[in-house]
Formats: C-alpha cells, sequence, structure tokens
C-alpha cells in the first residue's frame, strides 16, 4: 500500500506531502492542483511501462500527457528540478543478508522508500539521482554537480560499501525509468545485486495501481468479448463489460462483508446497483450461443420490464465501470478514481461511500479518489462515527482528506482532520459553500456541548 509521497516544482505544485491512507479524498476548487497528484502517480506508472529502457520519465504517455519537461516544470522554469519521493508498505518484513559477511542481516524493514531528483540537461531530461531507503541505509547512485561520473554509494551503520569487481572500473551510465539503477551496477560491483529487491517491490506496486478517469464511456446496445482478459476496465471503464464477463468466466466469487456469503461476479455488481438504490436487477447475457456479442438487461423495480442498460437512466453506466475495476482489480490495489459522482443522485454519492469501504476492508483496496461530492464525505464521517457498519468497521485513521487551495498559481494542501467522532475538526471555509460550513459548524459545536455535559 501506498504511504507518502512527497514532490517538488511539479506543474503548480511548488511542493507538496501526502500521506496516504486506505481510503484518501482530496477535494478543492477546479483548477486547484489536486488532478495533478493524481496525474504525477500516473507519470510514474507510465514511465516504469516504457518501452525506451533509457527514458528518466515519460511525460507523454498512454496514461496521461504531461507535454514537455517545461510543461511539466513548476512556473515553467527549466532551470529548476523535479525532486520526489515515494514511501510504500511491503506485505511482510524483508530481509537482505549481507553479500560480505555469512549469516549476517544487512537491512530489515516493512516498508521501501524511494527518492528520485530530474533535471534537464542540453535539452534532455536525466535522472541526477536515485535512492533507496530501507531498513535505517540508504543506497544510491548521483552525479555529482560538474562532473560527468555517476557514483553508487551506501550510507549504512555497519560499515556496508559497494565494492568493484575486478576489472570493471568503467564509469556508471544514468539511472533510468524514474527507479532503476543501470544495469551495469550489478556487474561492476560484486556485492550490489541485492538492489534488484528494491526495484522489484516498486514494479509490483505500480503494477497494482489503476486508475478511472472522470469522463466514462456511454453505454451500449452491444457489447463484444472473445474470451480476453483485461487488465482492467480502461480509464473510459470502456472494458468493464468485458472484465465482468472474464471474472464470471474465471468463476470469480466476491463478498460484501467478511464471513458473508459468496457471490458471483455478475452478483456482486448487480447487488450493489440494488444497493446504493440505482436499479432493482443486472444481467449480462449473450445474444446467441457462440455469437461473442452481449447485451446488459436491468430492471429499474422488482415490477419493471426488463431493458437494456441504454434504456435507463444515464448514472448506471458510469457507476458501473466503478463497482467492477473496485472488483476486478488484484487484492492490495491501489485505485485512483476522478470523479466518481458524476451524474449521479446525491443519495447514490453517499452509497459509494459504503462501497468504499467494503471492498477497503474485504480485498485491501486503497483508494485514491478526487471528488467534488459532499454527500459521499459526509456519508463517511457518519460511517466513522458510528465505527461497525454493515459494511466493515471503519475508524477515523482508515480515511485521509485533503483540500486543495490554489494562490496566485500556485497550489497548497491542507489535511482535514478527522476526528473519532467523524467530524473534521478544521473545516476549511467555503468548503462546500456557507450552508455546508455552518451544517458542520453546528455537528461540532453539539459534539462539544454533550461532551462538556458529560
Amino acid at each position: 500500500m501506498l504511504r507518502e509521497l512527497w514532490v517538488r516544482n511539479f506543474k503548480s505544485w511548488r511542493e507538496f506531502n501526502i500521506e496516504f491512507r486506505p481510503i484518501t479524498l482530496l477535494y478543492g476548487a477546479n483548477s486547484s492542483g489536486k488532478s495533478s497528484i493524481l496525474q504525477f502517480l500516473l507519470m510514474l506508472k507510465q514511465t516504469k511501462d516504457s518501452n525506451d529502457n533509457h527514458v528518466a520519465v515519460d511525460f507523454a504517455g498512454p496514461l496521461v500527457d504531461l507535454g514537455s519537461y517545461r510543461d511539466a516544470i513548476y512556473a515553467h522554469e527549466e532551470k529548476r528540478s523535479i525532486n520526489w519521493s515515494l514511501r510504500w508498505s511491503l506485505n511482510e518484513e524483508v530481509t537482505i543478508p549481507d553479500p560480505a559477511k555469512p549469516k549476517t542481516n544487512l537491512a530489515r524493514d516493512d516498508e521501501i522508500q524511494v527518492e528520485v531528483e530530474l533535471a534537464i540537461r542540453s535539452r534532455q531530461v536525466s535522472m541526477t539521482s536515485l535512492s533507496y531507503d530501507f531498513g535505517g541505509s540508504s543506497f544510491y547512485i548521483y552525479k555529482k554537480a560538474g562532473k560527468p561520473k555517476y557514483q553508487l554509494e551506501a550510507l549504512d551503520d555497519n560499515g556496508f560499501r559497494f565494492v568493484r569487481s575486478l576489472g570493471r572500473a568503467w564509469d556508471l551510465p544514468p539511472p533510468t525509468r524514474g527507479y532503476s539503477f543501470p544495469d551495469q551496477a550489478q556487474t561492476y560491483f560484486k556485492n550490489a545485486q541485492f538492489l534488484r529487491i528494491f526495484e522489484t517491490s516498486y514494479v509490483e506496486q505500480l503494477d497494482k495501481l489503476f486508475y478511472l478517469g472522470p469522463l466514462r464511456e456511454n453505454p451500449r446496445r452491444q457489447y463484444t468479448w472473445s474470451g480476453s482478459n483485461p487488465s482492467d476496465v480502461g480509464p473510459k471503464g470502456e472494458r468493464a463489460i468485458e472484465a465482468i464477463l472474464a471474472a464470471q468466466a474465471r468463476d470469480e466469487w466476491r463478498n460484501v462483508k467478511k464471513k458473508s456469503h459468496l457471490k458471483s461476479f455478475q452478483e456482486i455488481v448487480a447487488w450493489w446497483l440494488k444497493e446504493i438504490g440505482l436499479i432493482n436487477s443486472f444481467e449480462v447475457r449473450e445474444v446467441s450461443e457462440g455469437s461473442s456479442l452481449y447485451r446488459v438487461f436491468v430492471k429499474k423495480t422488482p415490477k419493471s420490464a426488463e431493458t437494456l442498460i441504454t434504456d435507463v437512466g444515464f448514472g448506471v453506466s458510469q457507476i458501473l465501470p466503478v463497482i467492477a475495476l473496485l472488483y476486478y482489480a488484484p487484492p492490495g490495489s491501489t485505485v485512483l478514481i476522478e470523479q466518481p459522482e458524476i451524474h449521479l443522485h446525491p443519495a447514490v454519492q453517499a452509497g459509494l461511500a459504503d462501497l468504499f469501504i467494503s471492498v477497503s476492508q474485504t480485498r485491501r483496496i486503497q483508494l485514491i479518489v478526487e471528488s467534488h461530492s459532499e454527500h459521499l464525505l459526509t456519508r463517511l464521517m457518519r460511517r466513522v462515527a458510528e465505527g461497525d457498519t454493515p459494511y466493515g468497521n471503519i475508524q477515523h485513521d482508515h480515511i485521509a482528506a485533503y483540500f486543495c487551495h490554489n494562490r496566485q498559481g500556485t497550489s497548497s494542501l491542507e489535511e482535514l482532520r478527522v476526528n473519532l467522532y467523524g467530524a473534521i475538526e478544521n473545516w476549511p471555509k467555503d468548503f462546500f459553500g456557507d450552508q455546508m460550513g455552518e451544517v458542520f459548524a453546528r455537528e461540532q459545536a453539539a459534539i462539544k456541548r454533550r461532551l462538556e455535559k458529560n
């Protein structure tokens, strides 16, 4: 799971630091910079996936197009460098043996942090430094100002040092793809093979990063599926039906809450569409056996006639990819979603909170959500106050909420403090307008008064 992201000099951000929780919400006015946080993570993923093994960073890829270095750098000043660090947790504690000392451990930890500096020199973007911090030690490659050579070094309390292999005194090339030491580090140094552990963990973390954008594809009267297994539902949800059919064909089952009855993949999608009050039934059926053509049938109410998804409200097709992705992504994944509430009734927006709680509890799905929905936030706050809910036990420290400001072209980040009672203690002025501010001020005053009375 992602733990923390720190970035300096990216788009409208001079600097930001954000700590992630199982559910992380990003709020703010339009053009406040909140989407840039998601874009940065997508940039890292597409850089990792790049076919160019020598690229330092892929600004213009299939997931996000940021233009050039000049377009992406803060204030468009190319003399600046982009610095960032990403920290994530491992599924279990990892131990790295010391290559030079048998039966001795070099480092042990359940978290890894990578730190990178990017700069442009002679119109070429390069990584001037790359460091992995693990178990209190740092292993890094860097380029000294004014010198052509890259140095591989370690900062370790036990005195570990990288040792050159005999006859391998050649210069090291720069690190690449936002995370990788050059291959030569493994051959020029006889005790650097363990660096692959960090790189592999980074790749695994970004492989589990999925994205769903704000503009989702319109429903179709007919879908084609030939047995493919898509990696996700697509950035516009265009492969949601394929994903549902693929999971159903693999006989995958899910549950809404731990120790509850398992449901088939289609049943879990149908259950949530009914639970949040959109429709009564949902089913994907083949037009005729062997045709590879499928239609999506729904019923608005128990007594309604069955109809195609194209003939019901637009909201069904907008939330369908959200549900599909959250149950299709592998357990332990991190899912980025932009404005999941688009075209949804306020009551349905509130229901999204219960969906998020359920998948974070039962599937360990981490959610990073950019939203404008007050109904989503207030339902989450209610569930925190309740604690044990029908969708899982949610505590105040399971949720992080941030408010993005932009003043005179520079963005800033304010963390919203969620207390044990599901209230935000530092409610920003005009967060959702004066009316919502008054409601929350009233609730905070009521809580304070009850505590004083007791």
